[in-house]
């Protein structure tokens, strides 16, 4: 856990410079597929704000085929 800590500390230190606006990872936890991502947040001027971390299980996705247009929706 001590290393993760310090990947994301070096995370919001690149958004913190501007050298980055987002981070994406994803690990194995339970059986399921989790897709994590950082995103910085900034103002009108650019300067950083903070951070928004999403975490979405994406374990489903990998099963998808095909294609489900908008159109079919209802």
């Amino acid at each position: 856990m001590f290393f993760h800590s310090l990947t994301v500390l070096k995370i919001l230190e690149a958004f913190r410079k501007g050298e980055q606006n987002e981070a994406s990872f994803w690990i194995n936890y339970k059986d399921r597929l989790i897709y994590i991502r950082y995103f910085a947040v900034r103002n009108s001027e650019k300067e950083y704000k903070g951070v928004i971390e999403m975490s979405q299980d994406i374990t489903d996705f990998k099963q998808i085929n095909g294609e489900r247009r908008l159109l079919e929706w209802s």
